[in-house]
C-alpha cells in the first residue's frame, strides 16, 4: 500500500538472512534472489517460504534460471513457469520477471504467459528493460499488458547517470505503471535521485563481506568461475548501510 509522500524502499536480497537485515533496516518490500553477483537469479522455494514465515512485508521473488541475456529455451520457460506458479502458491506477493526477443525487444507472448499466471498479483518487469534499443516503445507495451511495474536504471549503469530517462519514464506512465529506480542507489546519491527524477520509490542493495573459513584449509580449490572467487568469504547485507540510506531516502 502507498502512502502519500512517502518513498517506498525495496531492497534486493540474495539470501534469507538478507531479508532479515533488510526488514530491521526499515524496508518497505524486498525483492528475494539468489547469485547477486550474477545480477540476481531464482531463489529456492525453501528461502520463500522462511522468508514469508519471519517477514512482514512484502516479498518480491525473481524468477530468471541463468545469467546472460534474457532470451530463453522453451525448457527455460517452462521451469520459470514452474518456479513462479510454486511461488505465488506459497506466498510470494509478485513475481519479477524479463522475457526479449533476440533483437533485444520485448518478447510480447511470453510476457503474456507469465502475466497469466501471476493473475492478481504484482508483476515486475526487470532490469532487462535496459537493453531493449526503445526504451519509450517498451513503456508502452508494458503498459497496455498491465505490468504493475518496470525496474530500470534508465538504461545506464547507474541511475544516476539514468536520471533523466526515469525522469521521462515517470512522465509518460503518469500513473499507469510504476518505475522503479535500481542499480547504483548509495547514501551519497540517493536523495538526489529521488529529487531529479520524481520517484516515488527505489531498489536498492547495500552489502559486506562475511567470513566462512571452513574451505581455508586448501587455499589451491575454487568451486567458481574462471574468475576464482576466495572462498572463505561472502556478501551479506549491510544492515548499518541500508539503515542510512533509507533514512536519507525518508521524506524530511
Amino acid at each position: 500500500m502507498y502512502i502519500r509522500n512517502a518513498i517506498i524502499k525495496e531492497v534486493c536480497c540474495g539470501s534469507l538472512d538478507d531479508a532479515i537485515l533488510a526488514e530491521e533496516a526499515g524496508a518497505d518490500r524486498i525483492e528475494l534472489n539468489s547469485c547477486l553477483q550474477q545480477g540476481g537469479l531464482t531463489p529456492s522455494l525453501g528461502t520463500l517460504i522462511e522468508a514469508k514465515k519471519r517477514l512482514k512485508i512484502p516479498v518480491m521473488v525473481m524468477v530468471r534460471p541463468r545469467e546472460a541475456g534474457f532470451y530463453y529455451t522453451e525448457n527455460e520457460i517452462r521451469v520459470m513457469e514452474r518456479d513462479a506458479a510454486l511461488f505465488l502458491e506459497h506466498g510470494a506477493d509478485g513475481i519479477v520477471f524479463g522475457f526479449l526477443n533476440q533483437d533485444g525487444t520485448i518478447n510480447t507472448k511470453m510476457t503474456q504467459r507469465m502475466l497469466k499466471i501471476i493473475g492478481t498479483k504484482q508483476s515486475v518487469f526487470h532490469r532487462a528493460f535496459d537493453v531493449v534499443p526503445d526504451p519509450i516503445t517498451a513503456l508502452n507495451l508494458l503498459i497496455e499488458l498491465s505490468v504493475t511495474r518496470v525496474l530500470t536504471s534508465g538504461q545506464q549503469p547507474s541511475v544516476y547517470d539514468g536520471i533523466p530517462l526515469i525522469r521521462e519514464l515517470i512522465g509518460r506512465a503518469a500513473g499507469r505503471i510504476q518505475i522503479l529506480p535500481g542499480a547504483g542507489i548509495q547514501l551519497e546519491n540517493v536523495r538526489e535521485i529521488i529529487q531529479k527524477t520524481g520517484a516515488d520509490q527505489i531498489h536498492f542493495a547495500s552489502s559486506t563481506i562475511r567470513m566462512d573459513t571452513s574451505a581455508s584449509g586448501n587455499p589451491q580449490i575454487f568451486f567458481g568461475g574462471a574468475y576464482y572467487p576466495p572462498e572463505d568469504r561472502y556478501k551479506i547485507a549491510d544492515l548499518d548501510s541500508m539503515k542510512k540510506i533509507i533514512e536519507n531516502a525518508s521524506p524530511m
